[in-house]
């Protein structure tokens, strides 16, 4: 199948490219769909897509903007260190020499520009509009739920084995034991180079998972058994706990005035293209 896009003829090898572009962030957006109606979006989708970067194309061709080629060789020059593989520079520019690649290269820029100049268009939010997304969309700006914890700590590392690492982390947990304070044992102990062990307020994102797994299930003011990540050996104390939260727009608001701007940015640019899609003449043969 192939597809000719007011007149240009688009092989089925470009689509196949996309969709094989596109199939693992899909795959795993849709792994619940029926794998035959999943493949038959998938191709829907792909499609879409090359006919959208072909329109784009032929509009920017109609620039008579003239990109100097110095600049273009320097483009292709930084490319060419980037790449270890130069055929593979050549596939990816859609390129079979310099000269081809770097006529792609100036087309890719005014593409680029074309849709800069289209998102620039887009109208400036009002004080209305920023307030109706943020209650639209208060997840966007949510706090997620935080602790404010310390540890102690033994790195696994080129500073101690295993068996001196769960030794050490073994001692300290038999003298929290026997009663004596986290607080007073815990510069003993950690390899934390802060004081204390103390991390301060974190998120499940800021730690590796096997410490977020125990450390946001330990209660406030209590202390884990010993437990081991890819680091070493930790044992935590939880010291204080904040459920998510919604913060008040006068906290978040230049944070939904960036949100709403990148959205009616993108609004902007599906409206031209549509309008492209609605004066073009497409066809599948």
């Amino acid at each position: 199948m192939a597809l000719i896009v007011n007149g240009e003829r688009i092989e089925d090898a470009t689509i196949q490219k996309e969709i094989e572009r596109l199939r693992p962030r899909y795959e795993q957006v849709f792994s619940n769909m029926d794998p035959q109606q999943r493949e038959t979006q998938l191709l829907d989708w792909s499609k879409d897509n090359v006919i959208e970067q072909v329109l784009l194309r032929q509009e920017a061709r109609k620039s008579t903007e003239q990109i100097p080629n110095s600049h273009l060789e320097y483009i292709l020059a930084r490319l060419k260190d980037e790449y270890k593989d130069q055929q593979k520079l050549y596939e990816d520019l859609a390129a079979a020499n310099d000269k081809q690649a770097l006529e792609n290269i100036e087309l890719r820029i005014k593409v680029d520009r074309k849709l800069k100049e289209i998102g620039s268009s887009a109208p400036k939010p009002s004080q209305a509009d920023i307030r109706q997304f943020y209650e639209e969309n208060p997840g966007l700006f949510a706090n997620p739920e935080q602790i404010r914890v310390a540890h102690i700590v033994k790195y696994v590392d080129w500073r101690s084995d295993e068996a001196s690492a769960l030794e050490a982390i073994t001692a300290a947990h038999d003298e929290l034991k026997s009663g004596i304070p986290f607080e007073k044992i815990v510069d003993k102990y950690t390899d934390c180079t802060e004081p204390g062990g103390d991390l301060g307020y974190i998120s499940r994102g800021d730690m590796v998972d096997e410490f977020n797994d125990v450390a946001f299930n330990v209660a406030e003011g209590q202390i884990s058994d010993i437990f081991r990540t890819r680091f070493g050996f930790h044992i935590a104390k939880v010291y204080d706990r904040k459920p998510p939260s919604i913060p008040p727009l006068e906290e978040v608001k230049n944070d939904v005035l960036e949100e709403l701007k990148d959205q009616m940015r993108s609004d902007a640019v599906d409206r031209f293209v549509d309008q492209l899609r609605s004066q073009a003449k497409i066809e599948e043969v």
